[in-house]
């Protein structure tokens, strides 16, 4: 997996995303004689200034790299409308089963991309859209909700009495047109965009920077921000700093970090996890001043179903590091070490307002392996347990994006195995800036980006299984990372699995990959589900079809096996500017009856792609 520093990446072509044509039809007689024209209705810019593309056309005969190039668009189009009341979704395809479980399907993600001053911002910094899909399992029936989490950051730039946005706040990933550029210090614009969770009797919008903001679950309406830190104590492992140089670097940043960029002192992550065995909720944040340091100090808590704490471990990490996402076992929380490094021209540049403030950190392929770090989570009841401070050393270098599952296996001896199933790609491909290919001054996202030729090297996401053999007293004795599935190479992220096995062994694994059937798309927007069986091997998927896309599949589970549910899937039609909801049967998946029922979501709030969802049962 360690690509080669020296290897140029190269994207796929693409016509010029700042003057490019509106899609055109092509003179292909051979091609016309055999296909009737069909109209695809207006699609709206990601940019609402510009002026809508109205095509009569049929998909066959457009050029594909420009219509590949504007479907693209349309997947991050705004949706600046909200409901005021459930709505009822009309079935289209198949029927709702009779035993499909009464509960509510929650999608996070961002609604907002285009203020009406000029600026376009980054996906990531999108207002954050919650989405509800609600079902009944007695009347058989699928109503919908969506509103803006209301944070302090939209209720800044939004006015709800002419319905107008300005951006103000910078965000980590974007620049603005409008507005302050030099000396914008609203830096950390906490959007509420990236997950949603329901614990206890709360649901909870959370994003990688600060709090998570509270929603009404009935109504979707925002009640507050909700403290999932504990008074953000910063106090680290032992309760005590070094009073080393770092300590006293971190001591003249906290004042301009808190007082001047008003960033909390420490960030809420923006993953999860639930402990279905232990019914916890746990949850992990990391200091402010991390970002700028060389070092990281990171807390986890656990929380019952009362939002009681449980279970609180600090611990300080010797490295720079940037994490999204984690692990945890019965024993272990696991944090795999994204390394980072602070970027002097980048931070010269930001500060000027001329690129985004996170191109002040770059990541940092100086180590061949990627160091992984087994922290104690009950280190009471561990007896002899090795030094965490000492990571394991993953023989290939990569960059974790998102993590399935992770369990632990122990003999009658003592010794253990843990087992990690996660996304991974390249340092040489991942880049802070041009995740989803932002380019704030087209006010364009360039699908090159996600789409880049990979030739022999494994540049984008990927599926794979680290195993990681332990002896009785904790000592690593062997860490080896492999591909998931042996003959599954096609690029794959947003791995999920039976929530009910979280931390437990698992059979399959549920993501979301790409046909590959596009040559200009090849890669990226997802396309298809796979089901991958990690014991025999097997794989399995479905595909919702030309110019429709994807997001994260999640599992709805309704037996005691572990593939006994329903998969729901959101289907983003681009091409006429629809979104669907789709029920699938993972035991019939690659057959012809997967698809169960699809729910069509009313035009008027078509919605762009949505990032982490969460299935909460009716009580």
């Amino acid at each position: 997996m360690l690509a080669k520093p020296t290897h140029q990446i190269v994207p796929t072509k693409f016509p010029s995303p700042i003057n490019l044509p509106p899609l055109v039809l092509l003179k292909v007689p051979s091609l016309q004689a055999k296909t009737t024209p069909k109209t695809i209705p207006n699609a709206i810019s990601v940019n609402p200034t510009s002026s809508n593309h109205v095509s009569t056309l049929d998909d066959t005969l457009i050029d594909d790299s420009v219509c590949a190039f504007w479907d693209y668009q349309f997947l991050f189009v705004s949706q600046r409308s909200e409901t005021t009341k459930p709505i009822t979704l009309h079935v289209v395809d198949g029927s709702i089963p009779h035993d499909f479980p009464s509960g509510t399907y929650y999608l996070a993600g961002p609604g907002l991309f285009s203020d009406d001053h000029g600026s376009t911002v980054h996906p990531l910094d999108g207002h954050g859209y919650l989405r509800a899909f609600t079902f009944d399992g007695v009347d058989r029936e699928v109503k919908f909700m969506a509103k803006y989490v209301k944070t302090q950051a939209q209720v800044e730039e939004h006015d709800p009495t002419t319905d107008t946005w300005q951006f103000t706040h910078r965000g980590p990933f974007s620049v603005l047109k409008g507005g302050h550029k030099v000396g914008n210090t609203k830096v950390m614009k906490n959007v509420a965009n990236t997950s949603v969770v329901r614990w206890g009797e709360r649901v909870l919008c959370l994003w990688e920077g600060g709090e998570p903001y509270e929603i009404q679950s009935g109504t979707l309406d925002t009640v507050g921000r909700f403290d999932l830190m504990d008074g953000c104590d910063s106090a680290v492992d032992g309760g005590k700093n070094s009073g080393d140089l770092w300590d006293f670097a971190a001591g003249l940043l906290k004042p301009i970090l808190y007082g001047v960029f008003k960033m909390p002192p420490k960030r809420l992550l923006s993953h999860y996890k639930v402990d279905a065995r232990m019914n916890r909720l746990i949850t992990t944040s990391c200091n402010a001043e991390d970002m700028l340091l060389p070092r990281s100090s990171f807390t986890f808590y656990e929380y019952d179903s009362n939002f009681e704490l449980m279970n609180k471990q600090e611990f300080n990490i010797p490295d720079h590091l940037m994490i999204h996402d984690w692990a945890f076992t019965d024993t272990h929380y696991i944090l795999f070490a994204n390394r980072i490094k602070l970027d002097v021209v980048g931070s010269m540049a930001a500060v000027c307002g001329i690129s985004p403030m996170i191109s002040a950190l770059s990541v940092n392929p100086s180590k061949p392996t990627s160091p992984i770090y087994l922290l104690p989570r009950f280190p009471d009841k561990s007896g002899k347990a090795r030094d965490w401070r000492v990571p394991v050393e993953a023989p290939s270098q990569f960059w974790l994006i998102h993590v399935g599952n992770a369990f632990e296996i122990k003999d009658v001896n003592g010794n253990s195995e843990i087992k990690i199933h996660a996304a991974t790609c390249s340092y040489q491909w991942f880049n802070f800036q041009k995740v989803f290919g932002y380019n704030w001054q087209s006010d364009k996202l360039d699908p090159s980006i996600m789409n880049v030729n990979e030739g022999e090297h494994e540049l984008l996401p990927r599926l794979v299984q680290v195993s990681i053999q332990l002896d009785a007293d904790g000592n690593c004795q062997k860490c080896g990372v492999e591909p998931l599935i042996n003959k599954w190479k096609r690029s794959t992220d947003f791995p999920v699995i039976n929530p009910a096995f979280s931390g437990n062994k698992n059979k399959y694994i549920y993501a979301a990959t790409s046909s590959g059937y596009r040559q200009t798309l090849p890669h990226f927007p997802f396309d298809t589900v796979v089901k991958l069986n990690v014991l025999n091997q097997s794989i399995h998927t479905w595909s919702v079809g030309r110019r429709r896309f994807i997001g994260e599949p999640i599992f709805i589970p309704k037996g005691d096996e572990e593939d006994d549910g329903y998969l729901l899937v959101v289907e983003y039609a681009v091409s006429i500017q629809r979104c669907y909801l789709v029920i699938l049967d993972p035991k019939r998946m690659e057959e012809d009856d997967a698809l169960i029922a699809r729910l069509e979501v009313p035009k008027h709030l078509n919605f762009p792609l949505g990032f982490h969802g969460f299935w909460a049962t009716a009580k």
